[in-house]
């Protein structure tokens, strides 16, 4: 039998790693193929297989580089299209932006590699899921978080998706792995071990599809006609002063043929200008054409505190009643700068409009619309699901708004859609989703979609929104079931690798 050297060993394992990265990406929008993901996995599995910890450092890399190369690389576009960077500094930034993500996944790998000293069910169903998942999670927070592409998204269409009101995108996530790791076994043992496999994986996911039919919240008013509108305008002209007066009579042209809806969206930074200049000449006649019609209508602003001369990043509802909601989660180098005072003249590079926002300051993402309470977020908000869900229960229904044009035509609006989706699921709320320039849509409480206006179409969609009422149990217990798990998990494969080392040690003590 052929039996590769060390060198060509390792490449193999390399070349696995990458490749096992990059297909799991089909799992995600606007692929949607959500076995790939099991595929990657399973492959994953083997090129950590039988490795040093050192190479499972390596191999974790780049499976992750495989993973986000292919994954989030639309970064790039932002970079070089709108933040007038050369293409080749564009390019080396977001290839260190994805090295330095897929690190994560190479402390996964070596941690991985360190406890393999049990038995052969200890890594597939122990070690590597909890530890996939805690890596995951950390990654969703740490240096404020970059949790995008988190293996619970592949689900929102698939059986496992049922489970998502219950235990949220990391718990979902936490299923996959485990399904992975009994499908190795399927591959590996044999015997009752093969059974036991088989028998767990019909248990999940026939349960999954069952759970799909639970309403965990219910219905608390009439519905109510609601309108997302997107203008599709192009980011290289958003910003341009002279274009504003354009830019208004399109939003206003899509919204006067909706004022007989309850409630029209508008997107993320709608209005290109600050709140208190155009207060008198546009905001306060559009509040009472608003009032007018029996209309309320939710638009993104930028807001000028004038005491302190800070920047928000703020949603405004406008009709019966203003309110306003100021974004808390920013994005870094894109609407604030990190370490500002360190990186010096490198800030310049970033030509990014209004990127000097603040924090806003609200405890909760509630928002007044009407007599009604919404739950919001702004862009990239809704990547955090703790964050959205501290709107419930008083939220009957979710609002995001974004502006996904930073990424041009690639995977990213695809996947924020996707992302949207599952908050929906998650908290049994409808969502009405608007952005500049797609896609904008209308989701239901289940996370399905109803309809939207394509990436880069000019128009609007309208549809029929039921307000809810009631908390999932995703809403009531967070994050914490299933991370608890995932750390028991892991806990429970080194207190079996901590007896099996005393146990060898006293074995040792006693033949001498």
């Amino acid at each position: 039998m052929f039996s590769p050297s060390p060198r060509h060993a390792l490449v193999l394992r390399s070349l696995l790693a990458c490749a096992s990265g990059a297909v799991m990406v089909l799992g995600f929008a606007p692929f949607g193929w959500y076995p790939f993901v099991l595929i990657g996995l399973l492959g994953f599995l083997a090129a950590l297989s039988g490795a040093s910890p050192r190479i499972g450092l390596l191999v974790g890399w780049l499976f992750g580089v495989g993973l986000m190369g292919f994954g989030v690389f639309w970064i790039r576009i932002s970079l070089n299209e709108f933040g007038n960077m050369d293409t080749w500094v564009a390019h080396l930034l977001t290839g260190v932006f994805v090295s330095a993500i897929a690190l994560f996944f190479g402390l996964l790998g070596w941690m991985v590699r360190r406890l393999d000293r049990g038995p052969a069910w200890l890594v597939p169903l122990l070690v590597f899921p909890g530890l996939y998942l805690l890596v995951e999670w950390l990654r969703g927070w740490l240096f404020t978080g970059f949790p995008w592409l988190s293996l619970g998204y592949t689900q929102i269409d698939g059986p496992l998706g049922g489970f998502a009101p219950i235990l949220g995108v990391y718990g979902v996530g936490l299923l996959i792995l485990l399904s992975a790791g009994l499908l190795w076994g399927l591959l590996h043992w044999s015997g009752r071990g093969r059974v036991a496999a088989a028998a767990v994986l019909v248990l999940v996911w026939g349960g999954g599809m069952l759970l799909k039919q639970v309403s965990w919240t219910a219905p608390s008013g009439p519905s109510f006609r609601a309108v997302v509108v997107q203008a599709s305008i192009p980011q290289a002209m958003k910003w341009d002063p002279d274009l504003l007066v354009s830019t208004m009579e399109i939003y206003w042209e899509l919204t006067e043929r909706n004022l007989d809806a309850d409630l029209v969206v508008w997107p993320e930074t709608a209005i290109p200008d600050f709140l208190h200049r155009v207060r008198d000449v546009l905001i306060e006649p559009m509040a009472a054409r608003a009032r007018e019609e029996g209309t309320e209508i939710v638009l993104g602003i930028p807001v000028m505190d004038s005491d302190t001369g800070r920047h928000f990043n703020a949603l405004l509802s406008l009709g019966s009643r203003e309110d306003l909601y100021a974004k808390r989660h920013l994005v870094p180098f894109g609407e604030f700068m990190p370490f500002k005072a360190w990186l010096g003249p490198l800030v310049d590079l970033f030509e990014v409009p209004m990127s000097d926002f603040s924090r806003g300051s609200s405890e909760r993402p509630l928002l007044a619309v009407g007599d009604r309470l919404a739950g919001v977020s702004i862009c990239y908000e809704d990547a955090f699901p703790a964050e959205v869900s501290q709107a419930m229960p008083e939220a009957e229904f979710l609002i995001n708004v974004s502006n996904d044009a930073w990424f041009g035509d690639s995977l990213a609006p695809h996947q924020h859609l996707e992302m949207a989706r599952m908050r929906a699921l998650e908290n049994g709320r409808y969502l009405l989703r608007a952005t500049n320039t797609g896609i904008s849509a209308i989701v239901d409480q289940r996370g399905l979609v109803l309809g939207t206006v394509p990436a880069f179409v000019r128009g609007d969609f309208a549809a029929q929104v039921r307000p809810y009422s009631g908390a999932t149990p995703y809403v009531r217990f967070g994050n914490a079931p299933a991370i608890g798990l995932a750390a028991v998990m892991v806990l429970l494969a080194v207190g079996w690798v901590f007896l099996l080392r005393a146990s060898s040690r006293s074995d040792v003590a006693r033949s001498r």
